[in-house]
């Protein structure tokens, strides 16, 4: 029984290796068939899109970047080279230019917006407090003072001003009070009183006071860069009255605000001194620049910053002189309110 029953299990084993390598070759065959779908979420496994982010290494991931910005560039300029040649072969039947969207040309229309032509507008102006000086009958007269014991960088920016405006004098305030000052001021024929307030070092608030009659303007300051701090800055300038430039003042508010600053300066410009002073309105900021433009020759002209630089945001504008307690306020800014829509605008 014994030897029978393993020669029956030696008659048995020639058919199992029959079978293992038919098994063997099926299972090569679905190993080919499965390797493409195992190589699939291989693929899937790197990342969709490179980060330059991703690169640890500080000089590399700078290169990289680089190296992106360089080849951005050069797509856009075969982009634009590309539709001017379509534009020039279509001629005539070119379709108009595209205007990108920003945010000022999708401005909200606002109902006080001011038409320059409009009478009612003509008379206010020949009626307002600044009508003397637009008449002709009054020359400006500026005094500049500060908050109590100013720091250097407020001091410096003071004076800088006062190289600005014509006619502008620097006193220190030696812990008056406004009220006290006013008077005095005008007791003097002052036509404008300017504070500058700091913090922590650091001037951050302009108010601007028209004489004798108001009204008084709050602003915020900030990005303020002195003559020293700026590159590229031309020699100081020159006592030559300069000109002014007034950008984007189109509501009854910003037509207001825009008279008040105009007045800081004579209207009888020196085109001697080709120094220009501009108030540019972008978005209720007010940016302050200095500039003295050259004539290159006939056709070119260029332009040299002389510094200072800062930039302006209304807080408030109130008739009058300056009273803090009793004060009548035309306009005060409401953040919450007034800085829900980002297309509308005050100025």
């Amino acid at each position: 029984d014994h030897q029978g029953g393993h020669s029956s299990s030696t008659t048995s084993n020639p058919s199992l290796p029959k079978k293992t390598q038919q098994e063997e070759e099926d299972g090569a065959a679905q190993q080919t068939e499965q390797k493409p779908q195992r190589s699939e979420p291989a693929a899937a496994s790197f990342p969709p899109t490179f980060s330059v982010s991703e690169i640890k290494n500080k000089q590399r991931r700078h290169l990289m970047f680089m190296k992106l910005k360089q080849e951005k560039r050069k797509q856009k300029m075969q982009l634009r080279k590309k539709r001017k040649k379509e534009r020039e072969a279509l001629g005539d039947k070119a379709p108009p230019k595209e205007v990108p969207k920003t945010i000022e040309n999708q401005r909200v229309y606002d109902e006080t917006t001011v038409d320059p032509d409009d009478e009612e507008v003509a008379f206010d102006e020949g009626t307002d407090e600044f009508s003397a000086y637009f008449n002709g009958l009054t020359n400006p007269k500026v005094l500049i003072t500060t908050s109590d014991r100013p720091r250097g960088r407020t001091v410096k920016f003071c004076e800088q001003l006062a190289t600005v405006i014509p006619n502008a004098h620097v006193y220190y305030r030696r812990g008056l009070a406004l009220k006290r000052i006013i008077p005095q001021c005008v007791a003097r024929d002052f036509t404008y009183l300017m504070v500058i307030n700091e913090d922590r070092k650091v001037p951050n608030g302009l108010v601007l006071c028209h004489l004798p009659e108001g009204p008084t303007a709050h602003f915020k300051v900030s990005s303020v860069r002195l003559r020293k701090e700026m590159k590229r800055r031309g020699k100081d300038p020159t006592e030559h009255s300069p000109e002014v430039i007034l950008n984007n003042f189109s509501t009854r508010l910003g037509h207001s605000i825009g008279r008040l600053l105009a007045a800081l300066f004579p209207q009888n410009p020196h085109f001697v001194g080709r120094q220009v002073a501009t108030f540019h309105n972008q978005r209720d900021f007010i940016f302050f620049r200095f500039h003295r433009y050259i004539f290159k020759n006939e056709k070119k002209v260029g332009i040299q910053e002389l510094g200072p630089r800062f930039t302006l945001k209304l807080r408030s504008l109130q008739k009058g002189t300056f009273d803090s307690k009793f004060g009548e306020y035309e306009w005060v800014l409401k953040r919450h309110e007034m800085d829900s829509c980002r297309r509308k605008f005050q100025l």
